[in-house]
């Protein structure tokens, strides 16, 4: 029996995806919580919180976010915007909707 640690074996699960969508040609409804990899391999996403569609778009767009950055994927260029030292954050609409 092989062991394969969780982290790469979610990489694994996606690339796998990934070619079947590719070479197939067939759509894909995945939910992952973790937002880093589902939008690196995505071509469109979706972000739901408490049930309701907070943000939706192409992968890349999202991505380079600076909200999704910071409340989604942990990534922030000013400590001020890292989710855990947020006390009260009030959520933007997006401008797509």
């Amino acid at each position: 029996m092989v062991f394969i640690p969780l982290p790469q074996f979610i990489e694994e699960v996606f690339e796998i995806i990934k070619s079947l969508q590719q070479k197939e040609g067939v759509s894909f409804l995945i939910a992952e919580q973790n937002a880093m990899i589902a939008l690196r391999y995505a071509d469109f996403g979706c972000i739901i919180e408490n049930g309701h569609i907070v943000m939706q778009g192409e992968a890349e767009t999202m991505r380079e976010r600076g909200d999704v950055k910071e409340l989604y994927l942990g990534i922030s260029e000013e400590q001020k915007g890292i989710f855990r030292n947020v006390k009260y954050y009030h959520r933007r609409k997006p401008a797509f909707f």
